[in-house]
C-alpha cells in the first residue's frame, strides 16, 4: 500500500512539474539568463530544448539564428545553418516536438562560452521584449508554425550558402521571426518577413551575379 502511495505521489509530482513547464511565462531572455547563471556543466542542445519546453520550436529557431549573428570564422554558416533548416522543416511537417540527430543533441557548449553568448544575447532580447507582446497574430497556432516554417526554411538555406556576409541578414530575420512566434506578435512577424524577403533577394542577387561572372570567366578557359 505504501509503495502504491509513493508511486502515486511521484506521478503527481511529475504531472505538476510538467504543468509548470508548459505554463512557464518567463520571457526568452530570462530563460537564457537563468540557464547561464545556474549551469555548472556544458550545456547540450537537448538541455536547451528542455529549458524552452513548450516554446521549443520558436525558441530553438531563435537560438540557432542568434548563433549565426555571432562573429564566427568564415564558412561556419554551413554548419550553424543546418539546424535552422532542420527545425524549420519540422515546423512545416507539423511535428509536436523537435527532433535533432543524436550527434547534434549531445553537442554541448562549455558553461563559460554559454555565459559569453548569453551576455551578448540577453541585453538585445531584453531591449526587444520591451516592445513586443501578443497582438495582431493572423494565424491559428499550427497554421502559423507551418507557414513561417516554410519561410524560415528558405532563410536557413540562405544561411548555409557559403558566400561572404550571406548569412547575417537571413539569420537576423529568422531570429526576429522566432521571437515573434514565441510571443505571437504579428507586427514583429511582419517586420521579420519584410527583412527576410530583402535578405533572400540580396543573397540570390549575389548568387546570380557570381554565377554570371563564373560563366563569363569560363569563356576564357582554353579547353
Amino acid at each position: 500500500m505504501a509503495a502504491i502511495d509513493v508511486e502515486d505521489q511521484k506521478k503527481s509530482d511529475e504531472a505538476a512539474a510538467h504543468s509548470k513547464m508548459e505554463n512557464d511565462s518567463r520571457p526568452l531572455s530570462q530563460v537564457f539568463e537563468d540557464l547561464a547563471r545556474t549551469t555548472t556543466a556544458p550545456v547540450s542542445f537537448s538541455e536547451l530544448e528542455d529549458a524552452f519546453n513548450d516554446r521549443s520550436f520558436a525558441a530553438l529557431l531563435t537560438f540557432f539564428a542568434i548563433l549565426n549573428l555571432l562573429p564566427l570564422p568564415p564558412g561556419t554558416g554551413i554548419v550553424t545553418g543546418i539546424p535552422l533548416v532542420l527545425v524549420s522543416v519540422q515546423m512545416v511537417m507539423g511535428r509536436e516536438s523537435v527532433w535533432l540527430p543524436a550527434f547534434m543533441r549531445t553537442k554541448s557548449i562549455a558553461p563559460e562560452r554559454f555565459r559569453q553568448v548569453s551576455n551578448k544575447v540577453v541585453p538585445w532580447l531584453q531591449w526587444l521584449e520591451r516592445f513586443i507582446r501578443p497582438r495582431n497574430w493572423p494565424f491559428s497556432q499550427r497554421q502559423g508554425d507551418r507557414w513561417l516554417g516554410a519561410f524560415t526554411t528558405v532563410l536557413g538555406m540562405s544561411v548555409v550558402i557559403p558566400m561572404p556576409l550571406s548569412n547575417w541578414l537571413p539569420a537576423l530575420a529568422t531570429a526576429i521571426i522566432g521571437i515573434a512566434l514565441c510571443e505571437r506578435d504579428g507586427r514583429l512577424m511582419l517586420g521579420g518577413l519584410i527583412l527576410g524577403v530583402v535578405s533572400i533577394s540580396i543573397v540570390f542577387g549575389f548568387a546570380f551575379i557570381a554565377a554570371n561572372v563564373f560563366a563569363y570567366l569560363l569563356t576564357f578557359w582554353p579547353f
